[in-house]
């Protein structure tokens, strides 16, 4: 618990200078991340270009980026890290299914690697996509998900993100995973 208020004192003295604050932070957390993206990975096909180790670091570097973040805490910190992973792996998806659609190449026949790493690529892009609409539909509803799928947030955590009831968290998530469900059955 040390670490969450040492991670969130951090953030609330650099609110001024987000790549400090992130500069700072990032080697608090960095384990911690680590484990996140591996845990993303692991849903991923066996042979993802992207290491957790890279896929970490490339997250790092969106979070730079940003020019006015105002970190809230600990939890706020992993929330817009997870958003960064998911675009990366979503990007990554993206641009793997151009290279297979040709990408200016000749036309190749798939062999069965090729085929079960792009059905992956699909699969990533159709959650995106019911992502999309699950935004569309209800904004909170999809903030719920990204916090707890992508960053790995406890539900108590997204409710303190998301400054909601336990209860109503509750209620968004199991509302969001049977939306998501049906979307991903059709």
């Amino acid at each position: 618990m040390s670490d969450d208020h040492n991670i969130t004192d951090v953030l609330a003295n650099l609110a001024g200078s987000p790549r400090e604050a992130v500069d700072r932070v990032f080697p608090l957390v960095y384990a911690e991340l680590k484990a996140i993206a591996a845990a993303r990975l692991r849903e991923e096909r066996d042979d993802h270009t992207l290491s957790a180790t890279a896929l970490v670091h490339e997250a790092y570097l969106k979070l730079v980026a940003q020019h006015s973040t105002d970190w809230q805490n600990r939890a706020h910190f992993f929330a817009v890290a997870a958003r960064a992973m998911r675009r990366i792996l979503i990007d990554h998806a993206v641009a793997k299914k151009a290279a297979k659609r040709g990408g200016g190449q000749a036309f190749v026949t798939l062999l069965d690697g090729d085929a079960a790493e792009e059905r992956n690529a699909e699969e990533l892009l159709e959650l995106d996509d019911a992502m999309t609409r699950l935004t569309a539909l209800d904004e909170r509803q999809a903030r719920v998900v990204e916090l707890r799928f992508y960053a790995g947030l406890t539900l108590e955590d997204v409710a303190h993100v998301l400054k909601l009831s336990l209860a109503s968290v509750n209620r968004d998530w199991r509302s969001a995973r049977a939306f998501l469900s049906a979307q991903l059955a059709d």
